[in-house]
């Protein structure tokens, strides 16, 4: 799906939240969602980041977007609930979430791994994720046809040793993305995937390859086809799929 060429106004007229919108992949989907018509929500834990990925939309003529800070590794199933009612209040509808944001914790033995920061990765990568979505559900099931995208890894499809907490965060999402779709695939217009970014550009892979030069790999901009279908109605008979941005 590299070569993907998605309609300028493939997401005319949707609602779309992004999680992790302030930076990396989050930032370069929310915009490339605005700049193909979308109304972005735009959900992280920095306001001052949010405001850049605003205002970068805003500065190029897209689709005005929200900001809704939050911490996911803090946050309630009352706030979730609270986040898909404003949703609905202000802008009547959902059409999508990409559940991109995630933590690496660090990369050690299991048998060592710090119980406390195995909690915060959990939290973040597969409890938040799967919260937001089932509070979103509602508005979700009100649109003629709605995407969720799970960010998800390789090492999540298959572990290797020292990504403990990291890896096995993501094979839960894998899970939890099949499940979805299985469960909503007969009385729903809900499509579910996972996508596999890959190698990308951001500050989660400088810390797990710190010795790599980020030049040898893409800019989260250059992954955006795949983001863009899968999101975008060209993709509505696609669903329950691990799919790879590279």
């Amino acid at each position: 799906m590299k070569d993907y060429q998605a309609p300028g106004d493939l997401l005319k007229d949707k609602v779309i939240l992004v999680t992790g919108a302030g930076a990396g992949i989050g930032q370069a989907a929310a915009r490339a969602y605005a700049a193909h018509d979308a109304t972005v929500v735009l959900l992280g834990r920095t306001v001052r980041k949010l405001e850049e990925t605003y205002d970068a939309s805003v500065e190029a003529g897209h689709p005005e977007p929200a900001i809704y800070p939050m911490n996911l590794e803090n946050a309630s199933w009352d706030d979730y609930l609270q986040l898909a009612q404003i949703i609905e209040e202000q802008m009547g509808r959902l059409d999508g979430i990409l559940n991109n944001a995630g933590f690496l914790g660090s990369l050690t033995p299991l048998e060592h791994y710090d119980l406390e920061l195995w909690s915060r990765v959990m939290q973040i990568n597969l409890h938040a994720p799967y919260l937001l979505t089932r509070a979103c559900l509602p508005l979700l099931k009100k649109a003629d046809r709605a995407s969720v995208i799970f960010t998800s890894s390789d090492v999540g499809r298959s572990g290797e040793a020292y990504w403990g907490a990291y890896a096995i965060s993501n094979a839960g999402v894998e899970n939890l993305m099949q499940i979805f779709a299985d469960e909503m695939e007969t009385n729903t217009n809900i499509r579910f995937n996972t996508i596999d970014p890959g190698s990308v550009r951001t500050h989660m892979r400088t810390r797990a390859f710190p010795g790599e030069d980020p030049n040898t790999v893409p800019a989260p901009e250059e992954i955006m086809p795949l983001y863009l279908y899968a999101m975008g109605d060209d993709s509505h008979e696609i669903s329950g799929q691990s799919l790879s941005a590279q």
